[in-house]
């Protein structure tokens, strides 16, 4: 907002505008995000052009045909032990005589080609891996179109260090929401951002009700499409909690002025109450192309992105207050938000691996929250109070997250073989 100190997420600010074409850096092009990122790029070729992809390279196949429709420069893959079937996959679909993409390969593959010559770069990977690539695009100076929400949150004062105004346009249709939103006025105007949530799969449950939920069940979100990791962390709101932490990092807004709201339709995306008492709030059909094309295209919008609604048809929104026993993430999450340095770090790793966890049956649903509690709690004690903001470095973040994964793996296998809400086997996957 216009008067917001070194503001991240600005609709006020567009991050070095250009006319015509843009060159786009897609990163993690065979996920959720990437693919319809692309499908987006091939519907608009006067709008944007991709120059490089990568990812993590257990979709060789499918990334060998991005590459061919986009003619990319570059393809890169984090394993190195896909680069013989992505050769051989690229192979199969370019004519004899074509010249191939050039090949990168490695855990630093993504980071690479975030800083290569590009206007955007979409990080569309999954979980805290994004940073290194977040930091390298804001440093080369790209305007960064962020999906990736881990990067930021685990990264908190390193990424806000070294973005500049209106460099960082949100993807997440959350904040692609209170982006827009926030266009209608400046910080001064703002008194509350509301965050929806669509309450995903569990909604109206309670704790005892969630105790012998299967992983199928988890996986079956009612409004979005996503990947494994993030449809889990709708269901336990964990994504919820993590956005909170993102909306504060990006729009410098107090955390006792940011509340989640569920909102089980997901039309209304999230709202933005101003001090006069309006509320301005962004509404869509859940369709990601749309938060994308804002991300890819901003300040200008690419006509029919995403889907619009029929205005003919009868429909009814409904709003909830959040069940914070049932769904105790949000409160933790704010909770280590306000703690900084790498209390978040710890937070979201340990999530990640007691949802790796909970998909192999080795862990109950409520065992998520209540292992990745204890983790947070134990860090904060035993392991003495986090780094504060600007002595946070990546060795800092690195050294807590293997920490964290460790002792939520520990946690996971003690909860996992002394509660009686374990799995039962038929439900493990």
């Amino acid at each position: 907002m216009s008067d917001s100190p070194s503001p991240l997420a600005d609709p006020h600010t567009t991050f070095d505008p250009v006319e015509g074409r843009r060159d786009v850096v897609v990163l993690g092009s065979t996920g959720s995000i990437g693919t319809q990122a692309i499908d987006l790029v091939l519907r608009n070729p006067d709008r944007f052009r991709v120059t490089a992809l990568s990812a993590a390279g257990g979709r060789v196949g499918l990334l060998a045909e991005q590459a061919r429709r986009l003619r990319v420069r570059t393809v890169a893959v984090a394993r190195e032990d896909a680069v013989p079937a992505l050769r051989e996959a690229l192979g199969e679909r370019y004519g004899t005589g074509e010249p191939l993409p050039e090949i990168l390969a490695g855990p630093d593959a993504a980071t690479d080609l975030a800083a290569s010559d590009c206007h955007t770069v979409l990080n569309g990977i999954t979980g805290s891996i994004g940073l290194a690539p977040t930091l390298a695009a804001l440093t080369a100076g790209r305007t960064l179109a962020l999906a990736n929400k881990e990067s930021l949150i685990v990264g908190g004062p390193l990424v806000t260090a070294v973005a500049r105004p209106g460099q960082i346009i949100p993807v997440d249709s959350e904040h692609a929401a209170l982006f827009q939103a926030l266009a209608s006025g400046t910080r001064a105007d703002v008194r509350k951002l509301v965050v929806t949530a669509s309450g995903g799969p569990f909604r109206g449950r309670t704790r005892a009700e969630l105790a012998h939920v299967t992983p199928q069940e988890a996986l079956a979100h009612p409004t979005w499409a996503m990947g494994p990791v993030i449809t889990v962390n709708s269901a336990t709101l964990v994504n919820k909690g993590l956005e909170v932490i993102e909306a504060h990092l990006l729009y410098d807004i107090p955390f006792d002025r940011i509340e989640v709201v569920v909102h089980p339709q997901s039309y209304v995306h999230s709202m933005v109450e101003f001090s006069d008492g309006s509320t301005l709030a962004q509404a869509t059909p859940p369709d990601m192309r749309g938060p994308i094309a804002i991300g890819l295209g901003w300040p200008q919008r690419v006509p029919d992105a995403a889907p619009a609604f029929d205005w003919s048809k009868a429909s009814s929104w409904e709003f909830f207050p959040l069940d914070t026993e049932a769904f105790p993430s949000v409160g933790l999450a704010r909770r280590v938000g306000e703690l900084g340095g790498t209390a978040p770090a710890v937070f979201n790793a340990a999530n990640e691996e007691c949802v790796d966890a909970f998909l192999a049956g080795r862990l109950p649903f409520n065992g998520i929250m209540d292992t990745v509690t204890e983790v947070v709690e134990e860090h904060g004690g035993e392991h003495g109070h986090p780094r504060e903001g600007t002595s946070l470095t990546v060795a800092d973040v690195l050294e807590a997250e293997t920490w964290a994964r460790a002792r939520a793996r520990e946690k996971a296998a003690t909860l996992a073989a002394t509660s009686g809400e374990q799995q039962p086997a038929e439900a493990r996957t």
